[in-house]
């Protein structure tokens, strides 16, 4: 998993960072809300751990900030405070997990282990942006008119729109769609990317995939 940790105490960040790249995550840490929306903005996450106290901007207001901006991302919060009415206010905003500190390294490994089987267990039916609709389970293209896709082009189409608008590296979208294939290399994104806009071009839509080889790519309305 990709996991964002956003905590303005060094040491235990250090200490929570350490644990989940040993556990196999990549992890990114920032140590204030307003840097924890900013990568929240420009990279995608499975999930977030942030701290509710933090300077410049608290892991609520954070919270609050990324979900009206419809990130869906799983978040846990993480507070110094035992008082149900933090719990409350962190769930209300959007949470969706916590942990009082201080807590059992493995129990926070275990809650984003849940998060994973929950993400893997879920499979939207149909997503859409600007005129263009995905069924996922028919693996069909529409908009002027409609067309089938192969199985990893509906996967890697799903992914970008399902993360319209961010810059996706070549390496994080080959570690998304083919991460237990290595053996393929990530020119294989390339292919994919340039299958896909031959497809959007076909049915006329008004999304487009904006990038080049080996760099970021981004699905946005044309």
């Amino acid at each position: 998993m990709k996991i964002l940790v956003a905590d303005d105490e060094r040491e235990l960040s250090n200490a929570i960072c350490a644990v989940l790249k040993a556990t196999g995550h990549e992890v990114t840490a920032v140590y204030n809300g307003k840097e924890a929306v900013e990568a929240v903005q420009r990279d995608t996450f499975d999930a977030c751990v942030f701290d509710i106290m933090m300077p410049v901007m608290d892991g609520i207001t954070a919270l609050k900030t990324i979900r009206e901006a419809g990130v869906t991302t799983p978040v846990i919060m993480l507070t110094a405070k035992a008082e149900i009415d933090d719990r409350i206010t962190g769930l209300d905003s959007g949470a969706d997990d916590y942990l009082t500190k201080p807590f059992a390294m493995k129990e926070l490994l275990a809650r984003l282990r849940a998060f994973q089987r929950r993400t893997e267990g879920y499979t939207p039916h149909t997503l859409t942006v600007g005129r263009v609709t995905l069924k996922i389970d028919e693996q069909e293209l529409s908009s002027d008119n409609s067309i089938r896709l192969g199985g990893r082009e509906t996967k890697l189409l799903s992914y970008l729109m399902l993360n319209r608008d961010k810059k996706l590296s070549t390496e994080n979208i080959f570690e998304h769609i083919w991460g237990d294939e290595k053996e393929l290399g990530t020119d294989v994104v390339w292919i994919y990317i340039n299958y896909l806009r031959n497809k959007l071009v076909s049915i006329n839509a008004d999304i487009s995939i904006e990038g080049e080889k080996d760099g970021e790519f981004t699905l946005r309305i044309s």
